[in-house]
């Protein structure tokens, strides 16, 4: 039985084909903002990999900003729901997971069963999502992905204090023309979205393992710095920014 997994993002769609509720048939990752055609992009590329028709799949469940406005939804379920699922699946010893979106940042606690016990959410300010990176990379002249090269050169990480993305930002550029050089300019925006994304997770309370997912998670340089906030190791998967489109497929085999 064949399940497909949706998750629409605020600036990437996400699709997994999942067969009996273990294997990963096919996967997709589009970048491209809600509204957009990236989700019909992401379900063509799973359906053309797997050599399958929407016909041969048995549920079809959206997760994410965007699931509410996808027609072709058996169900529409929360990202929060889709993320412990997936989560769960790649590392059952996970008991808080903490996902950076574009859009905004989530810590959740899962029970030893893998069910969402209490989560808590910053979705009203850019600063410690992933837009407050794209906002830093761009002002800095580099691909998001160079953020964690140039993160691990550094030797004296700059103290990024605003709050503010808007005020970041403008720190940041002051900082540029005082001479302070990239790499550490980099591994201090790592760390202030480190440091406001960990106050989220204190107020759940760390429970070991912890585990990062969402498009952040690849970054070593939040990594790192989150690491060394909480004062835990943190566990990510090569999948990190699948999940929650691996949790909604999970979600679809568990309805069928």
């Amino acid at each position: 039985m064949y399940t497909l997994g949706v998750d629409i993002g605020s600036t990437t769609s996400k699709a997994i084909i999942l067969e009996d509720g273990e294997k990963i048939v096919a996967s997709s990752i589009v970048v491209a903002t809600v509204g957009t055609a990236g989700v019909e992009e992401a379900v063509k590329n799973v359906l053309n990999s797997s050599k399958l028709e929407l016909k041969d799949i048995k549920s079809v469940v959206a997760t994410g900003y965007g699931r509410m406005n996808y027609d072709l939804a058996d169900y529409k379920v929360s990202e929060l729901t889709c993320h412990a699922l997936g989560v769960h699946k790649e590392f059952p010893n996970v008991r808080t997971v903490i996902d950076i979106g574009g859009q905004d940042a989530k810590v959740i606690s899962l029970a030893a069963n893998g069910k969402m016990t209490n989560f808590v959410m910053n979705d009203k300010c850019a600063a410690g999502t992933g837009r407050f990176l794209d906002v830093m990379a761009n002002i800095l002249n580099l691909q998001i992905d160079e953020l964690e090269i140039e993160a691990l050169k550094s030797e004296n990480p700059a103290n990024i204090s605003s709050t503010c993305t808007v005020f970041a930002e403008s720190e940041v550029i002051s900082q540029l023309a005082t001479g302070r050089n990239i790499p550490d300019l980099v591994a201090g925006i790592c760390k202030s979205v480190a440091i406001r994304v960990a106050a989220l997770a204190k107020r759940v309370g760390i429970v070991e393992e912890v585990c990062m997912s969402g498009g952040v998670a690849k970054n070593s340089g939040v990594r790192n710095a989150m690491s060394k906030e909480l004062g835990v190791d943190i566990v990510f998967s090569k999948n990190a920014q699948l999940m929650g489109a691996l949790g909604a497929a999970i979600y679809g085999f568990k309805k069928s």
